[in-house]
């Protein structure tokens, strides 16, 4: 059945009228906190939350140091991959941040979040979100590893 054709119990089971709530690229640490606040909405039955921390490896190599930057179109181009995420799914609110500078293991590297009428879409909308912003937002990581080798990584 289509969108269209479909019934409503509630109007809860639409999405919010304007669900992006919080959108950042910041150079201070992030707050798990802060972005689950800012998806709350009581007409959502289920939330979606990704958290991406630094490890302490990567492809079996021991990282030693590591950094983000960020093209300074990267929150337009945040916003333009929340938008698409929202025009297919029922979300009620989404907040997505990612941490720039130079970062430790363990710290938080980029929070996003996602409330829908129920968790299938919650999750569905999730990994969109994290998966296209990790795809298509200019921001690149670079890792220094333990052997001395680096390498940059990143969207476009």
């Amino acid at each position: 059945m289509d969108d269209m054709a479909r019934t409503y119990d509630h109007p809860g089971e639409l999405a919010a009228a304007d669900p992006i709530r919080l959108l950042a690229v910041r150079d201070t640490p992030l707050s798990v906190d802060e972005v689950f606040g800012a998806v709350g909405d009581a007409a959502a039955g289920g939330t979606a939350l990704f958290v991406g921390t630094v490890r302490d490896h990567d492809g079996g190599v021991e990282v030693g140091a590591l950094g983000y930057s960020a093209h300074p179109t990267a929150e337009a181009e945040l916003r333009r991959v929340a938008e698409k995420v929202v025009a297919d799914f029922p979300v009620r609110a989404l907040a997505a941040v990612h941490r720039v500078g130079d970062l430790v293991i363990g710290d938080l590297a980029v929070v996003v979040a996602v409330s829908c009428p129920h968790r299938a879409e919650a999750f569905a909308a999730c990994r969109r979100l994290i998966d296209d912003l990790k795809a298509e937002v200019p921001i690149w990581k670079h890792q220094t590893f333990a052997d001395g080798t680096e390498e940059w990584v990143g969207a476009g």
